[in-house]
């Protein structure tokens, strides 16, 4: 069996355009494709970038790493809102670091 992986909204959209292109997709592709197109706010490089910087920072997980490039966090708020489950101390500095990346991207 194949183990799934996160992927950004931005990776999805571009899996299912190109999924479209081969056949009809299902009510439901499209509409996580419509979404995908309307949500994403990165390219898919510059998607993987972001989640490869965030990630390279060494406290953020995968998952908070994908959200961060789908969201693109501009507040504290909106980064403390991603680590909420997260089993760790969100310092400032990692706040700081976070929206960093972010601007650069934006």
């Amino acid at each position: 069996m194949n183990k799934g992986r996160y992927v950004s909204l931005a990776e999805a959209k571009q899996m299912l355009d190109k999924e479209s292109e081969l056949r009809d997709l299902t009510p439901d592709q499209r509409a996580a494709q419509e979404h995908a197109g309307k949500v994403a706010k990165l390219s898919e490089d510059d998607s993987k970038k972001v989640v490869a910087d965030v990630l390279a920072l060494g406290f953020a997980s995968e998952l908070v790493a994908i959200k961060v490039a789908d969201i693109m966090p501009q507040h504290p708020e909106d980064i403390r809102a991603l680590f909420a489950k997260e089993r760790m101390v969100l310092e400032k500095t990692h706040i700081d670091q976070i929206i960093d990346i972010v601007v650069k991207y934006l």
